[in-house]
């Protein structure tokens, strides 16, 4: 049965009013939600599935869903003896090829040391060898910085801890499986959001002094990709529609190691392990002819940072004609490859590898958005009221190119910062009127509504797909100026299909990807040089302007101008 859109004539359009609306629930929001806690009422709103029903707001069971709870890794933070914040600063900046904020970087590794020693306090059961901190150490770091917990699972560690911290706070509830459509703007201010309980498909016109975009990034515009399925840049894809600027969009990182096997996922296999002295083979082994490759291509080897790591495997693999390299770690004694990477270890072997006797098959896959919605180092959008934090946003932190580990740590800073400076800033604000929102609301929903016929939800899957291909081949590790037109006209092409999607998630999942993937292929575009994640294999020099930022905003948004 064709799915039926919703129209304004026969759909009714509940309120809730909440001082500040948080959407997003991995580290960024939720730390934001702790910090606006005591000041008034919270409402964390995100996709994952439903434990119970909202009014009864019990706060969810963690369950894997977000990025927050995949990163395997590690945080980093310079707090071993021989380390300082002037290092992690300068191995961030280096990382990220002279296009980083020097301010925003240094928000990022002196906050950060404050915030990681409060999840210390907070009980975040950190790796230790005695009483002493353990700390691994990871691609472009000079120094071993990057903190652990449960071997591999340090993402999800930090979210328990985070949610232990909110069943505390009564003044915090959580929307559980519900879809945010779109921001509401009114006079040039971000009053709230429209929200789609998915349960029942109920649209709630929400009220709010504040919000917070933690949605994360977009991982699924490609068809390798390490990020889960919830990854479709519907946050940026909001922001652009409501008016914000978006920046650096071009800058896609591709992490060099995920799982290539026909029967299992793009699994991020952790950069730790070849911290600790794992190597990349072009073949199965060393007793099959395998060698390691990468010192042909930089002077770090497998220490390298990510982007140049990630296109050497490229590079690798065109050369031998090979789908993959190898990660070999069979050298490593195996109980200890068991204990210190529990979650890749069990991963490899559900799908027949066994870590601790052969090599793994690896391919780079998407995984990280350096660019997103413009902020300042306060997590301010240029829409008053709006803010951003995490992976969604582009606060300067990452440049070019991010340093391992950098990730959770900016979730954590810039989600407290976030919400100091929306309670600073619109604490004492009223939310807008009920009347208002229904009215904004109904706005938006006749902008999903576009006219032309509303795909099957096969047809729907079989778009995303085609979407997702063709950015991985023509926007992937290595451009062109063809590879980049041809992609921008296969999504316009697309686009004008989609004009009818459903108003449910796949169909306004879709439209997100469609809209983010039309952004960041013009970017790449525009960018007529190589810097970091984002080569060009007609321009392989930085070229001229490369320290320009390429900022987008739609020219049908409605802002009020940038916070200062």
């Amino acid at each position: 049965m064709t799915p039926r859109r919703p129209t304004t004539e026969h759909t009714r359009i509940q309120h809730r009013h909440i001082d500040f609306l948080v959407i997003g629930r991995g580290i960024a929001g939720l730390r934001a939600a702790i910090e606006l806690a005591s000041r008034g009422t919270v409402l964390v709103v995100s996709k994952r599935p439903a434990d119970e029903p909202w009014r009864r707001s019990p706060l969810p069971r963690l369950i894997d869903q977000g990025s927050s709870e995949y990163a395997q890794g590690g945080i980093a933070a310079a707090l071993g003896g021989d380390d300082s914040a002037a290092r992690h600063y300068r191995d961030t900046i280096l990382a990220g090829r002279g296009l980083c904020s020097p301010k925003a970087v240094d928000v990022l590794v002196t906050d950060g040391l404050r915030r990681v020693k409060e999840l210390i306090r907070w009980g975040v059961p950190f790796a230790r060898t005695g009483r002493t901190l353990h700390f691994a150490r990871e691609s472009a770091h000079s120094r071993r910085r990057i903190l652990h917990a449960r071997g591999d699972a340090t993402g999800e560690a930090i979210l328990q801890s985070l949610l232990h911290r909110l069943r505390q706070c009564p003044t915090v509830r959580f929307f559980n499986h519900h879809f945010t459509i779109d921001l509401l703007v009114n006079d040039g201010r971000c009053s709230g959001a429209l929200v789609q309980d998915e349960s029942d498909g109920a649209l709630i016109a929400i009220s709010a002094k504040a919000v917070i975009l933690a949605t994360g990034g977009a991982g699924q515009l490609y068809t390798r990709t390490t990020n889960p399925t919830v990854c479709t840049g519907d946050g940026m894809a909001m922001a652009y529609r409501a008016g914000a600027t978006l920046c650096d969009l071009e800058f896609v990182q591709f992490h060099p190691t995920a799982l290539a096997m026909e029967t299992a996922p793009a699994f991020l296999i952790t950069e730790a392990i070849r911290g600790e002295g794992a190597v990349l083979l072009n073949a199965p082994g060393r007793q099959r002819g395998g060698r390691r490759f990468l010192f042909d291509y930089h002077r770090a080897g497998e220490l390298a940072p990510r982007d140049l790591v990630a296109r050497a495997i490229w590079l690798e693999m065109a050369r031998s004609r090979r789908p993959c390299v190898w990660l070999d770690a069979t050298h490593f004694d195996p109980d200890y490859l068991r204990g210190r990477f529990p979650t890749v270890y069990a991963a490899c072997l559900r799908y027949g590898a066994d870590m601790t006797k052969e090599a793994i098959p690896v391919s780079p896959a998407a995984h990280f958005f350096m660019g997103g919605v413009v902020t300042d180092t306060n997590g301010a959008s240029t829409i008053p009221g709006l803010y951003a934090a995490g992976e969604v946003a582009c606060s300067g932190v990452h440049g070019a190119n991010r340093l391992a580990s950098n990730s959770l740590l900016e979730g954590l800073v810039f989600g407290w910062r976030s919400a100091r400076s929306a309670l600073a800033r619109c604490g004492r604000l009223q939310p807008a009127r009920p009347s208002v929102q229904r009215r904004l609301a109904a706005a938006a929903i006749d902008r999903v509504n576009a006219s032309g016929s509303v795909p099957s939800p096969e047809r729907l899957s079989a778009m995303r797909r085609e979407l997702q291909a063709l950015m991985w081949r023509q926007v992937g590790v290595i451009r062109t100026e063809t590879s980049l037109e041809q992609a921008m006209a296969g999504i316009d092409r697309l686009q004008a299909h989609a004009a009818g999607t459903p108003h449910d998630r796949p169909g306004l999942e879709l439209r997100n990807l469609l809209e983010l993937g039309a952004l960041v292929a013009r970017s790449a575009w525009q960018r007529r040089g190589s810097i970091g994640s984002h080569y060009r294999s007609d321009y392989p020099t930085k070229g001229r302007g490369w320290r320009r930022h390429h900022t987008v905003r739609s020219p049908t948004g409605s802002t009020g101008g940038a916070e200062s």
